[in-house]
């Protein structure tokens, strides 16, 4: 499962670590160590909270940009990096939801590319909105 230090785990939730250290520290979200003994958050929570986050009204700072892993250039403008918080696939098609700081992106998609790009809740992605069309990446250093 895909883990997430605590500094990326804010960039995504479009916060500060302090933010994140926060609400480990209350109890709104889980964290652990990784293998080096830093703090790290599973990609399932993280992408569960994300989503409790995005239905509230956001006290916190959003300003804050993902940046994008991919380091490919395009000539879309519009990409939003976040988590991928549920897949519903059938034997054919699926539909793909990624938070992406104060935005729920959702994609339909064929369940095959769904299996191919390894989407599931917790890992990274970056969707990209081209017309009526979005896009999902995933970074390939990990696999």
């Amino acid at each position: 499962m895909t883990h997430f230090r605590f500094s990326d785990a804010a960039r995504l939730l479009g916060v500060s670590d302090d933010t994140v250290r926060r609400w480990v520290r209350v109890g709104q979200l889980e964290a652990g160590e990784d293998a080096a003994g830093r703090k790290v958050v599973d990609g399932a929570e993280l992408a569960a909270f994300a989503r409790r986050q995005a239905v509230k009204s956001s006290e916190e700072d959003r300003t804050a940009e993902s940046a994008d892993p991919t380091e490919i250039g395009r000539s879309a403008r519009n990409r939003f990096v976040g988590l991928v918080t549920e897949v519903v696939a059938d034997g054919v098609m699926a539909q793909v939801e990624v938070q992406c700081g104060p935005h729920r992106v959702v994609s339909l998609m064929s369940a095959e590319a769904v299996r191919e790009l390894g989407l599931k809740p917790g890992e990274l992605a970056v969707t990209v909105v081209k017309a009526t069309q979005v896009i999902v990446e995933t970074p390939r250093g990990d696999r």
